[in-house]
């Protein structure tokens, strides 16, 4: 009889190991960040394992469509920094619609119209100021001054979906446009990498300013460095930091999962434990934060940057050489 139990004990732990599902993760959340949401949504969903891959997300993707070209897509769920680029997926036929996703309290504006994609989070893009070696301003134009040559850190929107959601905004913005970059190009200003290389930058006293979210500079004054942040009287752009289903998933249910989990109560109480502005009414932000209702925001008209992204990026590129 013992021998039956054990017996039937391992075939019960070899199936439960066979019903274990691992969807991948493909993420432009910060790496500490995107431990801290796997290891969430697992606790909930122990039968369900999430593999998961970090980078910028216009350098993310640049391998979903190599992978799409290789007809190899590697993700079933995105998690990334702006619409833009979801945007273009979704055009192409690349995004599951998940019609019953739990958005009945959202606002519409944080999730596509069509249920491919679904805001997880506000996260507004300012002005960042060393305390110590710089005054604050009040409007972006300020920023172009000679006493700033070669000391402002800006993310490049070749690599960051929050650069790339900026760049479109200021764009789109009267006084702002692409006066304001070629401001930053006469003044030897060289954008590269994410907001994390910028927040390094402007709280170590390499740079005086960074353009960067509200939540990086606001997490490193909250840890000691003299930082703090500006929410320009013009406007500041904002993203949502969309999540999305590849079409071609196998796990779409368990994939629906994760989105239900990010848009859920307790997603939302670890967006705001994780520095951010959750979207969810009645879920607190951190403290310190600016509110939403505070601030001019700057929106654009998504599908028109989506036919206008590639040359856009491409004049960014040859502005800076880059």
């Amino acid at each position: 009889m013992r021998l039956l139990s054990l017996t039937l004990a391992a075939t019960l732990l070899s199936s439960a190991a066979y019903a274990e599902t691992t969807l991948t993760l493909y993420t432009s959340q910060p790496p500490e960040q995107a431990q801290q949401t796997v290891d969430a949504f697992e606790a909930a969903h122990p039968d369900i394992k999430i593999e998961w891959t970090r980078n910028g997300t216009s350098a993310l993707m640049n391998v979903v469509r190599a992978e799409i070209e290789a007809d190899n897509v590697q993700p079933d769920i995105l998690l990334v920094a702006d619409v833009i680029n979801l945007g273009e997926l979704k055009a192409g036929g690349h995004l599951l619609a998940y019609e019953d996703a739990p958005v009945s309290e959202y606002d519409p504006a944080t999730y596509d119209a069509d249920m491919t994609y679904f805001g997880t989070k506000a996260m507004t893009t300012g002005i960042a100021y060393n305390t110590e070696i710089a005054e604050p301003v009040s409007k972006w134009m300020d920023l172009i001054t000679e006493e700033n040559r070669g000391m402002i850190g800006v993310p490049s929107p070749l690599y960051s979906g929050a650069a790339l959601n900026h760049l479109h905004a200021l764009l789109n913005a009267e006084g702002i446009g692409w006066a304001f970059y070629e401001g930053l190009n006469d003044l030897d200003i060289v954008p590269e990498g994410g907001n994390g290389p910028a927040t390094k930058a402007v709280a170590s006293g390499m740079a005086k300013y960074a353009i960067i979210v509200d939540a990086n500079a606001l997490r490193a004054k909250a840890d000691g460095s003299p930082v703090d942040f500006i929410v320009p009287e013009d406007g500041v752009s904002f993203i949502t930091e969309p999540a999305a289903i590849m079409a071609g998933t196998e796990h779409p249910e368990e994939a629906k999962l994760f989105i239900d989990f990010l848009l859920s109560e307790e997603g939302q109480k670890l967006v705001a434990e994780q520095g951010s502005l959750p979207i969810l009414p009645g879920v607190e932000g951190p403290e310190g934060f600016p509110k939403l209702e505070n601030m001019k925001l700057l929106g654009y008209n998504v599908d028109a940057a989506l036919e206008t992204n590639e040359a856009v990026r491409a004049h960014f590129g040859e502005l800076f050489g880059l």
